[in-house]
């Protein structure tokens, strides 16, 4: 019989507190620098919530936003406002997940009305950008 071996990894980090979360803060590493984004929290953060919020309704988890925004303790009215974004031009969704966005591309823009045609859409968000 071979003898079971065993291999220990340590990395160096620190946890650091802040009000509300901890992070991990890992040290810098020698090579290539890690691909950072300037996308807007709140934006990917509302973006990631109506797609998921869309595909539980998809999947059938449940029958109508009534019911969606029931169990997840939402206001019906904002839970339909969010679920719009999921009807967001692709290149819109990306630019924001990328921090490309336009600068009139916000969380609170998107429970706004917006145009139901793309092309509608991109114009809309520059001219909202052009007026900032």
């Amino acid at each position: 019989m071979t003898a079971a071996t065993s291999i220990t990894v340590r990395v160096p980090l620190a946890i650091r507190r802040r009000p509300g979360r901890k992070t991990i803060v890992t040290p810098v590493a020698v090579g290539p620098a890690a691909v950072t984004t300037r996308a807007d929290p709140a934006l990917v953060k509302a973006l990631a919530r109506a797609f998921r919020y869309q595909r539980m309704l998809d999947e059938g988890r449940y029958a109508s936003i009534t019911e969606l925004a029931a169990a997840e303790s939402l206001d019906r009215g904002y839970l339909g406002s969010l679920l719009r974004a999921t009807l967001l031009a692709p290149d819109l969704v990306e630019a924001a997940l990328d921090g490309r966005a336009p600068s009139g591309m916000t969380s609170p823009s998107l429970l706004e009305p917006t145009p139901a045609d793309w092309v509608g859409q991109r114009d809309h968000f520059a001219r909202t950008d052009a007026h900032e």
